[in-house]
């Protein structure tokens, strides 16, 4: 057996012509190129290499062989990479939580996989609920929240803002026309939300601006609201970054600055602090001005 060492010589001299830039761009001498690359050829029995009055040029067996020296080349590197991933601790999965529509949205981007190739050795795993995750409790390691929750003992950063405007299908607005301000809504079919979103702030708002109004459709999410817009069953309330990717669907006011917020990235304390959880967040916050299309439209 050979020492797999020496496989660096012999790309250095493939790569660098002659053995006087390979000793260069590996900062060892010119002889201790030709030693090495003499131990590898009388260890295979075969030369690799043939001197020439330009440099040194491969042999038939040489290139033969440098597809198979590379291939080493970059297992050995994918090793150290992962060695250097574990004692930083990079390495495992991330249960990430958020809304299904961002879900959706994040998977059909490319930010998933810039962060693979940047951590090859943590791996993102959604976890969906109808309800927020518990983070305290260890229900998810990381959360993609707005709006107005209890998140209290929770440490996280802001990275973009969550807009919402009105929407109505084109079948709706040929049936019905549209209204010209907020304050006209109230005369239209609108489409809310269920009753056991009753803390959520498009329930709170469409109490204000129109309490008498009539809901011909009362959803328990978000998705369920944007397909009951869809349906033409009313006019309703919708995230941007939803309503718009939408092309059957028509904004008709807004944005509503009373339905703004902040979207965050959260996750306890003490996770926080983790190698891997750290990777994220840093990954996140390279990432602000790619995440804005997906989280704000």
């Amino acid at each position: 057996m050979f020492d797999w060492t020496d496989l660096q010589y012999f790309l250095a001299v493939a790569r660098q012509g002659s053995t006087l830039a390979a000793a260069r761009a590996m900062s060892k001498s010119q002889s201790t190129v030709h030693r090495r690359l003499g131990e590898l050829e009388s260890k295979l029995g075969r030369p690799l290499v043939k001197r020439h009055p330009t440099g040194y040029q491969l042999t038939p067996f040489g290139i033969s062989m440098l597809p198979y020296a590379e291939e080493v080349e970059r297992a050995v590197m994918l090793f150290q990479q992962h060695q250097a991933s574990v004692e930083r601790g990079e390495v495992g999965v991330i249960r990430l939580t958020c809304p299904e529509p961002i879900m959706f949205r994040i998977t059909q981007s490319a930010l998933l996989d810039r962060f693979h190739t940047r951590h090859p050795d943590l791996r993102v795993e959604f976890v969906m609920s109808d309800t927020y995750l518990d983070l305290a409790k260890g229900d998810a390691d990381v959360a993609l929240r707005s709006g107005d929750t209890d998140d209290g003992g929770l440490v996280g950063r802001r990275i973009a803002d969550s807009i919402w405007a009105v929407y109505a299908s084109q079948s709706f607005l040929e049936a019905n026309g549209k209204p010209a301000a907020i304050g006209e809504i109230a005369k239209f079919p609108i489409a809310g939300l269920d009753e056991t979103m009753a803390g959520h702030r498009l329930v709170q708002w469409l109490a204000e601006v129109a309490p008498h109004a009539v809901i011909t459709s009362r959803n328990k999410s978000i998705y369920g609201l944007v397909y009951a817009i869809k349906s033409g069953l009313g006019l309703g309330a919708l995230p941007v970054a939803l309503g718009n990717a939408e092309p059957d669907l028509v904004q008709i006011l807004g944005p509503i600055p009373e339905l703004t917020r902040a979207w965050r990235i959260l996750a306890h304390p003490d996770l926080r602090k983790t190698p891997r959880v750290s990777a994220f967040f840093d990954f996140i916050a390279s990432e602000i001005e790619a995440l804005k299309p997906i989280l704000s439209g």
